[in-house]
């Protein structure tokens, strides 16, 4: 969850490390820290807060000098936020210095054993016990840093990625990981490296990049080539070195007030990027390599098992509709997160699909390798290219969304779904469950949501004038059927995501099995009413609640007229196919979210408690 950033060079190191983690601020934003070396001294500066708190302390005690450092932004696992707790850690004697984003299981048992060993500690958090474990290991063994990280590493528990600085040693950083991502930015003729959770923090300074895998290690020396090794027997490995293709413009928030606003913005664009090379709707194909390549697996599975988490769970609940529907294949959807834990049965006739924005959410992660060891067929869908899913699946789908900085997932969500429509069509038409005309008809039409989506966009004032009317309501609920169920379920969690309002989503006939107990005169519900599907059940829902004197915010179809005459505000979407709709109706109620969220003086990017990439269980 947490943000790492780190430079080795011959530049200042300061703006460099400041403004990576300005730019990694959407992993952990509950404290942040930065350490400097500048031949002398370790100049630690961390706080409570923000990194705009750092920088405001840093500007105070003048320590920003220094050709190497590390720095850090965090989410708090162990040790509730504030200073001590923060990061980076010093060893005992001050001489080793750590950021690590992840949780060490059995640190509890190793820090009974340093305190034996006449260690004590300043914080709550198992990573200054991690440090000292580290520190304890180069004076018993009497090895080199890169050595003590490694047998460290051997004797820990959990999940990591780390970087690690010795003040005796100032010409290396060692970093490592293992179920926590980790980038290495090559300067050109080596004579610069930097280190971070992904590559937003070097972008403008290189594009060539080394992932590093699980379980591996690098020590990192100016001037010298990235030696990488297995922590596991410290045997050597090939350094992979990747291409970029991230631009500085795509994570810059292009003149709009947040992040969240500005993706939103973009997924007309999003959208048809993610089909681009895909959907060929003149010859009337669909292209997807990693369908076609296992199309036999996939026509013959005896299900597919959707595993995700948050967002990600409700585009794969889209999906079930889209699958069964379409392709009549069955279908489950699991939160990954429980999954693994409850003895699953897969066989080697499943097909795993594993959605996940970053494609290094941990639980999902966990999940694909279960799957995996049991035989199925793993498909990956994520946004991120060379991430862990991406790497760990047999196969997959990228979508193409760009990088999204917000915290509260919007054109992850659309083009997820744009993805799992286009999977659901290809095998529908393999499978000779759609007619040719129906199939073209819907490529068709799946052309035409970029547009559409577009041309939504322009309500957004009209949805910023019913949210100034409900930004103060306590409680909301968002009622939906069929494909737009899911809908209803995004819509309520973008809600309490960002403007912490309690919200729940429901299938509109469940209402009368519980929440309806809730409706009176303040409870506002969002009702998705498009003219497909169930529209006459969903009117009938409308009527039982205005009946109870609740409150109805309703997305129709353009043209409607029943709902209207009922609701107390109306939100008209374009018209298109049943099944695409979950790409119109949503966008309304992320514009619902945002603005409540705006009014009510939050923290749009970076809501309290979150951050955007799950990487610890």
């Amino acid at each position: 969850m947490c943000g790492i950033t780190g430079y080795i060079g011959y530049r200042d190191a300061y703006p460099i490390i400041i403004n990576g983690l300005q730019r990694l601020e959407y992993r952990g934003y509950d404290s942040a820290g930065i350490v400097l070396f500048d031949g002398n001294q370790i100049n630690l500066t961390k706080t409570k807060g923000k990194v705009s708190d750092l920088i405001t302390k840093i500007a105070t005690n003048s320590f920003d000098k220094g050709t190497v450092g590390i720095g850090h932004t965090r989410w708090a696992t162990h040790g509730v936020p504030n200073d001590v707790n923060s990061h980076p850690h010093l060893s005992q004697s001050g001489n080793l210095v750590i950021v690590h984003n992840g949780i060490i299981e059995n640190y509890d048992t190793i820090k009974k054993e340093l305190i034996k060993r006449g260690y004590t500690f300043k914080s709550d958090t198992d990573t200054e016990v991690l440090v000292n474990l580290i520190e304890e290991i180069q004076k018993k063994y009497d090895v080199k840093l890169g050595k003590a990280v490694q047998i460290a590493l051997n004797q820990v528990i959990g999940a990591y990625a780390i970087a690690v600085f010795d003040k005796n040693k100032p010409d290396e950083i060692v970093v490592a990981r293992l179920g926590s991502p980790l980038a290495i930015g090559i300067g050109k003729d080596k004579k610069e490296y930097f280190v971070a959770s992904d590559a937003s923090p070097f972008i403008e300074y290189t594009k060539d990049a080394i992932y590093l895998e699980d379980e591996e290690m690098a020590i990192i020396r100016v001037g010298r080539e990235v030696r990488i090794r297995k922590i596991k027997d410290d045997s050597l490995v090939d350094a992979d070195v990747q291409e970029l293709q991230l631009s500085l413009e795509q994570i810059e928030k292009g003149g709009f007030e947040h992040f969240m606003l500005k993706e939103i913005h973009e997924q007309p664009h999003a959208i048809s990027d993610t089909y681009r090379g895909r959907l060929l709707r003149e010859e009337g194909i669909i292209k997807m390599s990693g369908v076609e390549d296992n199309m036999k697996k996939l026509l013959n599975a005896d299900r597919f098992i959707i595993v995700a988490c948050g967002t990600s769970w409700h585009a794969g609940l889209v999906a079930e509709y889209l699958i069964e529907d379409l392709a009549r294949i069955p279908v489950e959807v699991e939160y990954a997160s429980e999954f693994r834990y409850r003895n699953p049965i897969i066989t080697e006739k499943d097909v795993v699909i594993a959605i996940s924005q970053s494609g290094e959410t941990a639980d999902t992660l966990a999940a694909i390798k279960l799957a995996k060891s049991k035989g199925a067929l793993v498909f990956g869908v994520c946004n991120v290219v060379g991430s862990s899913i991406a790497r760990e699946t047999d196969t997959g789908a990228y979508t193409h969304a760009g990088p999204e900085i917000g915290v509260a997932s919007t054109k992850a969500f659309t083009t997820q779904i744009t993805v799992l429509t286009l999977m659901a069509l290809r095998l529908a038409r393999a499978k000779g469950t759609m007619t040719s005309s129906d199939y073209r008809y819907h490529l068709q039409e799946l052309e035409l949501i970029p547009k559409k989506v577009e041309e939504l966009l322009k309500i957004d004032d009209h949805v910023k004038y019913i949210s100034n009317i409900y930004k103060d309501a306590t409680n909301f609920l968002y009622l939906g059927r069929g494909y737009n169920f899911p809908v209803a379920l995004e819509g309520a969690l973008k809600l309490k995501e960002i403007s912490y309002i309690h919200a729940e989503g429901y299938p509109a006939a469940e209402m009368k099995h519980g929440p309806i107990a809730l409706i009176d005169e303040n409870m506002p519900i969002v009702v998705i009413a498009t003219n497909k599907g169930h529209y006459e059940k969903v009117v009938s829902n409308i009527q039982e609640i205005k009946s109870r004197k609740g409150q109805i915010i309703a997305v129709v179809t353009e043209g409607d007229v029943t709902v209207k005459e009922m609701a107390d505000h109306v939100i008209e979407i374009p018209e298109t196919i049943e099944a695409f709709t979950p790409l119109l109706t949503t966008i309304p109620l992320q514009l619902l979210s945002y603005h409540i969220a705006v009014m009510r003086g939050c923290n749009v990017d970076q809501p309290r408690n979150l951050a955007k990439s799950v990487t610890v269980e």
